[in-house]
């Protein structure tokens, strides 16, 4: 793997950055929980990331999705079916997972926003990376309970919707740490922007309970922000979340 693409940001959680999109791999001995998996064309990738965070894809013991956009399902299904682990999402994702419905920008809304910088490479590489592929998960779960889930890691689902109906983010509240999925991002190829921040309108389902579930990152206690996209962000998840909200809302509006 290339350096910097394993990024350790804790004991047994590591951040992975895919060829756009980022996964977090979390440990504990021989078990390991897989949240999200990059493109359908990073499988090699999610494979060699394990590896290099010292396990076998035989350890996965489930697969956690912040959502169902291609970009974060990608090889789901297959590594389910190969190494007999569950797919768990929120209760209002899994039929998303399923596709029974797909909420995705569509091609149309890309070529209408072409002329913004980065639009076209990033649109070029989705197509390549199987941004358009069916990757839909045959049998989805919702969560088991409410709470820490009993897996590695034990990571607390925190309902974030918006950019999708049922995206999820992810909190460890031991560790001080937030996994952000696409609700709070800290880069995309798209964006100009560094540090933290919404994706580009274009991305979000609603926009408007998007920034809503701004207010849920607010409250999560920790000091460490493992984005679905850009690098790791170290400092107060909730001051990230109002540095968010501030960039997403037009100077004219703000008191």
């Amino acid at each position: 793997m290339r350096e910097g693409t394993l990024v350790h940001a804790a004991t047994g959680v590591h951040l992975v950055h895919g060829s756009n999109t980022n996964w977090v791999i979390l440990s504990e001995g021989d078990a390991v929980t897989l949240i999200d998996c990059g493109y359908p064309g990073d499988r090699q990738q999610v494979l060699d990331s394990l590896a290099a965070a010292g396990h076998s894809p035989e350890a996965l013991t489930a697969i956690l999705l912040t959502h169902a956009h291609n970009d974060h399902l990608g090889s789901a299904e297959h590594l389910s079916r190969t190494f007999d682990a569950p797919v768990y999402a929120h209760a209002a994702e899994v039929p998303h997972a399923r596709r029974e419905f797909l909420h995705q920008v569509s091609l149309g809304r890309v070529l209408r926003n072409s002329w913004r910088p980065g639009v076209l490479p990033w649109a070029v590489h989705a197509l390549r990376s199987g941004g358009t592929t069916d990757a839909r998960v045959s049998q989805p779960l919702p969560f088991p309970a409410e709470g820490a889930l009993d897996l590695p890691g034990h990571p607390v689902p925190v309902h974030t919707p918006g950019h999708t109906a049922g995206h999820c983010a992810y909190h460890l509240p031991g560790a001080g740490i937030v996994i952000s999925g696409d609700g709070l991002v800290t880069g995309h190829p798209t964006s100009r922007t560094l540090g933290p921040q919404l994706l580009p309108t274009m991305f979000d389902r609603d926009r408007e309970r998007t920034r809503d579930s701004l207010d849920v990152f607010e409250r999560l206690s920790g000091d460490m922000l493992l984005p679905g996209h850009g690098p790791l962000h170290h400092g107060s998840v909730g001051e990230a979340a109002t540095t968010a909200r501030e960039r997403a809302t037009p100077a004219r509006l703000r008191s």
